[in-house]
């Protein structure tokens, strides 16, 4: 069975509708479309600003230049009379001058003393020994009155030589406290005997040095 279409969904029956509304769309975008100012812009003009001139001047030179002064004038000859006797000078040299003869010298400088070398030394291998040790020593100091009543206590230095037989030698103050003290101390090591310091296996003399001390008694 063949079902037939309504009539009111044949397009054909619009045909002449859609082909008068196409044409009047197109009409209006033709229109639309010649309005339109479709023109481009010219280039927009570029406006430099103007930069600044510098000028250049010329720097003129103020310093005068020096100019040497002119050379001296030649002295003019003067015309000597032919008739004038120009005498000789006789230059002395000296006669007494003897070319032939030896220079002196002057005498030589004289020789230099030699320095005595010292015979002792001051550190040995074994370094002399105080017999009966620095307590006896002290033992056998007597106080100076002077210093005493002054009432003067502290060390005095003695240094000496212990020669090879541990006997004391050219003692001397290395460092005093005066009053009598430091005469005392020379006394007293003066007599001190020692065990000579050894070196290499035989007996040497050896710089010491000793404190002795000068102390009051309340």
């Amino acid at each position: 069975m063949i079902e037939r279409k309504k009539p009111d969904a044949d397009l054909r029956n619009y045909h002449t509708v859609f082909l008068e509304l196409g044409l009047l769309i197109t009409l209006v975008v033709f229109i639309v479309a010649v309005r339109i100012d479709i023109t481009s812009l010219g280039p927009e003009d570029i406006v430099l600003e103007e930069q600044e001139i510098v000028e250049m001047e010329e720097i003129i030179q103020t310093r005068q230049i020096e100019t040497p002064p002119p050379p001296p004038r030649q002295p003019v000859p003067v015309e000597v009379p032919n008739d004038e006797i120009i005498e000789d000078v006789d230059i002395d040299i000296g006669g007494d001058l003897d070319l032939g003869g030896s220079l002196s010298m002057p005498p030589p400088p004289p020789p230099a003393e030699d320095e005595p070398e010292e015979d002792f030394f001051v550190v040995v291998e074994e370094m002399p020994e105080l017999i009966g040790g620095l307590g006896e020593l002290q033992r056998q100091i007597r106080y100076p009155e002077m210093a005493r009543r002054a009432g003067i206590e502290g060390r005095v230095y003695i240094q000496f030589i212990v020669n090879e037989r541990g006997d004391v030698e050219n003692p001397q103050v290395i460092r005093g406290i005066g009053g009598g003290a430091d005469e005392e101390a020379l006394r007293v090591v003066s007599q001190a005997q020692f065990r000579p310091g050894m070196q290499r296996g035989r007996p040497v003399r050896v710089q010491y040095s000793l404190p002795i001390f000068f102390r009051l008694q309340n």
